[in-house]
């Protein structure tokens, strides 16, 4: 039988930074760079002043959702056994 995660919070983490690398690699940079403007201002721009807000909102949530959840600390090793 498998035993459960005991870090999921690691992979979470892990998984936020290769989408925040694909996110600034070649194709969505392709994408966004475009010569017709956006309001007036270019797609690559656009894209980064609302992406990487964006993430980092990502980011602040994750971190809160985590400090709002319990933590347990009755593994073997904190336990005292009377």
């Amino acid at each position: 039988m498998r035993e459960p995660q005991e870090n999921p919070i690691k992979e979470a983490w892990i998984l936020c930074l290769i989408l925040g690398l694909i996110m600034i690699n070649f194709p969505f940079i392709h994408i966004f760079n475009t010569t017709t403007p956006v309001f007036g201002i270019p797609g690559l721009v656009l894209y980064f002043f609302i992406g990487w807000p964006l993430s980092i909102l990502v980011i602040w949530i994750f971190v809160h959702q985590m400090e709002k959840k319990p933590r347990n600390h009755s593994t073997p090793e904190n336990r005292k056994e009377l």
